[in-house]
């Protein structure tokens, strides 16, 4: 396998493109993305793109950066980011450049609403994008909660009717002309959580009829896990559409150690024909709202509290990370709360939920998170591991979760180096080209003339994340420099200030 790859490299020598030279990075360990072996070597980029690798020398005028060895690959593809939110007013997106980042994947979990907006076309978030560039490149999907909410409204608590899901399938043709990549779902979260199987395979058969993609929080990480999988992959199966699991995870005692029997399923349906997929992020706890911890809604249902922290989250391991209703909650465990209270841990869970919905219903958007401990690392190891699992975030700029700055550092620093669980190459593989086929960007993620010249220059030696849960924007180390369409957007831990970001439309979109 690897003296095919050689091959293949030396072939992709010999086709340089003409293109005016500025920059050229010499002496560098090249991880193309591609899954072939590292190779000593030299990048040329003229414009935007890639133009020539190999033993290069300088052409007079050129800009040389000497890697000294350092490790140069595609810039990293977040394929579930919500580094999105806000970014107007953070241009930089230094919390996702600093850690290699050079693509988000916006629109994920159903919601493709742009800040506190209950729903924008995407058309009308692309030009925000266009009018005021950023620092790195944005891809979306069109969401099925936003869509849902812009239709049905506050009557959600059902089945959409035939002319409601009409005017749905209406929006998510525009969002996919002005190049959505695909549809996504969150079917754990609101609206989303009342609509049928059908309904969902309605919208991705138009999605794929586009040639999109289907990419979905499933309908339940926990209890209802295994229903939710069979769930996906019907909805693969009868839209014909290839579709991604968003940061797939083992979040329940009873589930931990079954990591055979999920990829089994998994492989079972690739084999079947269904193009299943997934993204992880590697930490063992997640961020979402303290509401889906009922997945009935039911927050005055004891049985269920009791049920959730005993066999998914323990009371000191359910933090609120943010409580608008109450402030003085936020950094604050189930537990602690309870003490606060008078209350037990499940009196607790009830009174937090109840309150965080009515104060959401009030304000019309989401007002709390939580940061939750469910998982275990023999089983994210496991499902990393797996051949058709990428890398992704599923961080924000100004999140309280350390994955928004720490994620793909902290995979390079813990599972590739500290570890071993993870070789380098087939990191940076699921952080770069696997990622970009698996969301269904076509010219980035690789390192070769004529692709788009994304690249990250980092230190294998030093790269490590340094962000915690107490202090979530403490920014990477063995990051050195990253290009975003050939211009530098990050040097010695602080942006350049250069915007060169674009917008990534679907291949065969009409991108407006």
């Amino acid at each position: 396998m690897r003296l095919k790859h050689s091959i293949l490299i030396v072939a992709i020598f010999v086709l340089p493109i003409s293109s005016p030279a500025q920059l050229l990075i010499q002496n560098a360990r090249i991880i193309d993305g591609t899954g072939a072996a590292e190779f000593m070597g030299s990048v040329r980029i003229g414009g935007d793109r890639i133009t020539e690798i190999g033993d290069l020398q300088p052409l007079p005028d050129e800009t040389v950066v000497q890697a000294e060895g350092l490790v140069l690959a595609p810039g990293f593809i977040d394929t579930h980011s919500h580094h999105d939110s806000d970014i107007g007013n953070n241009r930089t997106a230094l919390a996702a450049v600093s850690q290699g980042i050079t693509t988000i994947v916006r629109g994920q979990d159903g919601d493709s609403g742009y800040t506190d907006d209950p729903y924008t076309a995407l058309v009308n978030f692309n030009n925000m994008i266009r009018r005021a560039p950023v620092a790195l490149n944005i891809a979306s999907f069109s969401g099925h909660n936003s869509l849902r909410r812009e239709v049905l409204g506050t009557d959600f608590v059902r089945h959409a009717s035939d002319d409601e899901l009409e005017a749905m399938a209406s929006l998510l043709r525009a969002d996919l002309e002005a190049g959505a990549l695909g549809l996504s779902t969150g079917l754990e979260y609101v609206p989303g959580l009342y609509a049928s199987t059908e309904e969902v395979i309605v919208l991705a058969t138009i999605a794929a009829e586009a040639g999109g993609r289907y990419v979905s929080h499933i309908r339940s990480e926990d209890i209802d896990f295994w229903n939710s999988i069979d769930e996906i992959i019907r909805i693969g199966r009868d839209a014909d559409i290839p579709v991604q699991i968003s940061h797939i995870k083992l979040a329940m005692t009873d589930h931990w150690g079954q990591t055979d029997r999920l990829l089994g399923r998994l492989n079972e349906a690739r084999a079947n024909g269904v193009e299943v997929t997934a993204d992880i992020y590697p930490y063992p706890y997640w961020q979402s709202t303290v509401t889906v911890l009922f997945a009935d809604r039911d927050f005055s249902n004891r049985d269920t509290a009791e049920y959730t922290l005993r066999e998914i989250v323990p009371a000191d391991g359910l933090i609120i990370a943010r409580f608008e209703e109450d402030p003085t909650l936020a950094g604050k465990n189930i537990a602690e709360i309870a003490r606060l209270l008078g209350k037990d841990p499940a009196g607790a869970l009830m009174e937090v939920a109840e309150r965080g919905d009515r104060y959401n219903k009030q304000e019309g958007r989401s007002t709390e998170t939580v940061i939750a401990t469910s998982m275990r690392e023999e089983d994210i190891t496991a499902l990393m591991n797996w051949t058709h699992t990428n890398i992704c975030s599923d961080g924000s700029l100004n999140g309280k979760h350390p994955r928004g700055a720490g994620t793909f550092p902290r995979v390079l620093g813990q599972y590739v180096r500290a570890e071993e669980t993870l070789e380098l190459v087939t990191a940076i593989h699921k952080m770069t080209a696997l990622a970009a086929q698996n969301v269904g960007i076509s010219d980035r993620g690789a390192i070769k003339p004529g692709a788009i010249a994304d690249l990250v220059l980092f230190d294998p030696n030093t790269v490590q994340d340094r962000a915690t849960i107490q202090n979530p924007a403490l920014l990477a180390t063995g990051i050195e420099r990253v290009w975003v369409n050939g211009v530098e957007v990050y040097r010695d831990g602080q942006s350049t200030g250069a915007y060169p970001g674009t917008i990534i439309a679907r291949q065969d979109a009409g991108a407006k």
